[in-house]
């Protein structure tokens, strides 16, 4: 049987300050967002422009997060769109379902 030698030697990679400035903006981008909606949560009343407020950060949020930590950034822009381009029609569904659902609840009662 071959004999493999093991590697006892730990190699310390170094710092990389530009990566670590990254992470820190893109932390304190969705603080800020989220520091926004907590905000617009409890000063503005219940109605349509607060939920199209909250959506709509929340789109940006995701589209963010899947820019930087999926590396989507560097990314050719067909991938990118092959992503984003069905979440808005996600979300539509979403909110067109809601909408009938809400219209035939009515007609029902």
């Amino acid at each position: 049987m071959a004999s493999h030698g093991n590697k006892t030697t730990l190699e310390v990679i170094p710092r990389d300050n530009a990566k670590i400035k990254k992470i820190w903006k893109t932390a304190l981008i969705l603080l800020i967002l989220t520091s926004i909606e907590f905000v617009f949560a409890f000063t503005l009343d219940r109605g349509i422009l607060l939920y199209l407020i909250f959506i709509g950060l929340t789109i940006w949020k995701a589209k963010y997060i899947m820019m930087e930590f999926m590396h989507l950034g560097e990314e050719a822009k067909p991938l990118f769109y092959s992503i984003i381009v069905p979440l808005i029609f996600l979300v539509w569904l979403v909110i067109a379902l809601m909408r009938e659902g809400a219209d035939i609840l009515l007609l029902r009662w």
